[in-house]
């Protein structure tokens, strides 16, 4: 597979964005992590006016940042006390750094190409995370978890397959190509940019069909 071998596999979250055991970033981000990365980071457009906010970026053994995410609408929570059962609207863009097959910075191995699939699966395993179905427990929820994460892994290699439709959507102001699909638990979709980078989105009470993207000016406007 092209798309990552599993991109998160090989990296590693910048410290203090770890993932808590049921797999949401802590409340304590930084905005170093997205500084130190080769590539332009992502958002949705200016078109977008409500809140912004910055999520995880991880890292190659070298310490070179390979994808990241930003955050925008509300936060969700997948605490299954919460009262709208982590339902409320977001959006939120991956950016992926586009990489052939290559040697890591540290000689240690191999590090495996990026592709548009890995943004894909970025963004599905993305969306899983906040997603907690109301009857599972803890325990249930992880198998469960586990099951559906490698169901959105054989999904994002079939880009071309029955479950994806295509939709065009503003990419710094030019209408790009990407890939969509919806679930029960909210939408995903993957495109690459003419910036050396591939997106991956996914979201929950917003519509994809609206959404612009553009390269983030500023980083440290997300908070």
């Amino acid at each position: 597979m092209e798309t990552t071998r599993r991109v998160g596999a090989q990296a590693q979250p910048t410290p203090g964005t770890t993932p808590t055991p049921e797999g949401v970033p802590p409340a304590r981000r930084t905005v170093d992590g997205y500084l130190r990365a080769p590539f332009p980071w992502y958002g949705l457009d200016e078109a977008f006016t409500g809140p912004r906010w910055l999520m995880r970026v991880s890292t190659a053994a070298d310490g070179t940042v390979q994808h990241g995410s930003t955050g925008h609408g509300e936060e969700p929570s997948i605490r299954p006390d919460a009262a709208d059962q982590g339902r409320g609207a977001f959006v939120v863009v991956v950016t992926v750094a586009a990489h052939p097959v290559r040697g890591s910075g540290d000689g240690t191995g191999v590090l495996d190409a990026t592709s548009v699939s890995s943004a894909a699966w970025l963004a599905g395993s993305g969306l899983l995370a906040y997603t907690w179905p109301p009857q599972l427990d803890h325990v249930l929820r992880n198998e469960w978890l586990d099951q559906q994460t490698e169901t959105a892994f054989e999904l994002a290699d079939d880009l071309d397959g029955p479950a994806w439709t295509t939709l065009s959507l503003p990419v710094d102001g030019v209408p790009q190509p990407f890939h969509y699909r919806e679930t029960e638990f909210g939408w995903i979709l993957a495109g690459s940019t003419s910036r050396g980078v591939h997106l991956g989105a996914y979201g929950r009470g917003m519509s994809a069909y609206g959404l612009g993207f553009a390269v983030v000016a500023d980083i440290s406007t997300y908070v």
